[in-house]
């Protein structure tokens, strides 16, 4: 069932193919899931994305801090214009506090024209009641808001 690869390069456990798209887990180094650990999932839409999903997981687990900080304010922006009327932001020191009111679960991988272009989402959710994710081209972040998988492209 599991299928475990040998060998430093391979960072994820692929599970299972659903319809088939690919499930398969890894330890994210930064951002934490919703029990406040490390493991994330990861999707590929079809076999010949799993090599590529590898290279968007090594990538995510090395965002350059000031990403991180962008993909923190632009979380802040999307929480200030879309949450429910009873969640109030809590004061911050710094826009990376706001990863304590939120979390992610998975990121997913479709492998683009160009394949030297590493791009994926990460979705999650918060304690102001909607999803939130984030879009990642080339280290950079490319869009940030509840509506991530319409703008991918």
């Amino acid at each position: 069932m599991f299928k475990f690869f040998k060998g430093k390069s391979h960072i994820i456990k692929w599970l299972r193919k659903i319809n088939g798209s690919w499930e398969g887990t890894f330890k994210s180094e930064f951002f934490k899931n919703d029990d406040g650990g490390q493991q994330l999932s990861v999707y590929a839409e079809n076999s010949s994305a799993k090599k590529y999903a590898e290279k968007c997981v090594t990538e995510f687990n090395s965002l350059p801090e000031n990403t991180i900080s962008d993909i923190c304010k632009g979380i802040i922006e999307s929480v200030e214009e879309n949450a429910e009327e009873n969640f109030e932001l809590p004061e911050m020191a710094k826009p990376a506090d706001i990863l304590q009111y939120c979390w992610f679960t998975a990121i997913y991988v479709s492998v683009p024209k160009d394949e030297n272009q590493i791009s994926y989402i990460v979705e999650g959710e918060g304690d102001w009641g909607e999803v939130i994710g984030f879009v990642i081209k080339d280290s950079q972040l490319a869009y940030v808001g509840a509506d991530y998988f319409d703008n991918a492209d």
